[in-house]
C-alpha cells in the first residue's frame, strides 16, 4: 500500500496520487510536524503491517530494486530501522554534492549501542527522507516524538539502540536527494539542529557533542571544494561559521523570544501558536 500525506503542495502531486489510487491525506502546511505527522500516518495506515518505508517528496528512487534492498535489511531480526544511501541530484552544486557524499558513504554497515564509543553521535544517524522501520520496534520505542523540531528519526534510532535493536545503513538502496542551501539557509538549518540537541540533552550525555564530527566535515568539505570548485573555497569558512553560529543560537533557544526563534528557524511552523490540525482523510 502507498499512502501520501500532502502538506499543501501546489504542483499537482495530490492529483497524481489520487489518479494512481494511492491513499491520500491532506494537511495544512502550518500543522506539519516532523514527528507527529509521521506518527499519525503510521497509526492510520500501518496497522497489522510489519514494515513501513518513509520517502520524502524530493527523494527520487534510483534503480528498480532500491525498495527491496532497503527491506532486505530486516532479514536480520535484530534490525529495527534501516536507511538507504542518498546520492546528490545530478545537477547538484558543489556544497550540496559534498554533503550527500560525506554523509552517505559507499559501504553498508550495521550499528548497535556498542558502536557508540567509536562513532559517537553518528551511531544514531538515520534519515526519514529514505528510511524503513520494523513497526514492532517503532512501537516499542514509543513511536515518533511530537515535541522535537526535527530529527525525529535520530531520536527513534537512539531509543531503538538503547532497547537493544540495531540500525542498518544500506548503501545499495539508492535515492537521489540533496539540497542547495544558501549561507543564510544553512544557518537556519543548524539553528534547528541546535534546538533539537537542546531538547534532547540525553543524546549529548550518551553520545557526546557533535562538534568533533563537524570538524571532520569541514576539513572534508574544504578538500572537496578545493578539488572540484576552487573558486568557491573562500566560501567554506563563512558557510561553516554561519552553521556554527546558528547551532549555538539554537542550543540557547530557551533564552530567545519566540518571534526571534521563528525568524532564525528553517522550520517556522514549529513556532506557531494554537492547536495543530490533524490528518484529513481524502478518498477520491
Amino acid at each position: 500500500m502507498v499512502a501520501v500525506v500532502d502538506s499543501g503542495s501546489t504542483d499537482g502531486s495530490d492529483i497524481i496520487a489520487a489518479k494512481h489510487q494511492f491513499e491520500l491525506c491532506r494537511i495544512d502546511a502550518r500543522s506539519f510536524n516532523h514527528g507527529r505527522t509521521r506518527q499519525e500516518a503510521v497509526e492510520r495506515f500501518c496497522h497489522g503491517k510489519q514494515f513501513v518505508i518513509f520517502l520524502t517528496q524530493d527523494a527520487v528512487i534510483e534503480g528498480p530494486d532500491s525498495l527491496n534492498k532497503l527491506l532486505h535489511a530486516f532479514t536480520d531480526p535484530c534490525v529495527g530501522a534501516a536507511c538507504g544511501r542518498q546520492l546528490p541530484h545530478r545537477d547538484a552544486k558543489p556544497f550540496e554534492a559534498h554533503a550527500a557524499l560525506f554523509n552517505y558513504p559507499p559501504a553498508s554497515n550495521t550499528r548497535s549501542l556498542a558502536d557508540a564509543q567509536s562513532l559517537g553521535a553518528k551511531v544514531t544517524y538515520l534519515s526519514n527522507s529514505f528510511a524503513a522501520y520494523r513497526t514492532r520496534a517503532l512501537s516499542q520505542c514509543g513511536g515518533f516524538p511530537a515535541h522535537l523540531i526535527l530529527a525525529e528519526d535520530a531520536y527513534v534510532a537512539m531509543r531503538m539502540l538503547m532497547m537493544g535493536w540495531s540500525i542498518r545503513y544500506c548503501a545499495d538502496a539508492l535515492v537521489r536527494h540533496s539540497h542547495s542551501y544558501s549561507i543564510a539557509q544553512e544557518m537556519s538549518r543548524y539553528f534547528d539542529f541546535g534546538v533539537m540537541h537542546a531538547q534532547t540533552p540525553e543524546m549529548i550525555e550518551l553520545f557526546g557533542a557533535p562538534e568533533g564530527e563537524g570538524l571532520r566535515f569541514v576539513l572534508s568539505e574544504f578538500r572537496y571544494i578545493l578539488g572540484s570548485a576552487p573558486l568557491l573555497v573562500l566560501e567554506v569558512p563563512f558557510r561553516n561559521a554561519a552553521k556554527y553560529a546558528g547551532y549555538r543560537l539554537g542550543r540557547a533557544y530557551k533564552r530567545l523570544p519566540n518571534a526571534v526563534c521563528r525568524r532564525l528557524s528553517m522550520t517556522k511552523g514549529y513556532w506557531n501558536n494554537g492547536p495543530s490540525a490533524g490528518l484529513t482523510d481524502v478518498r477520491q
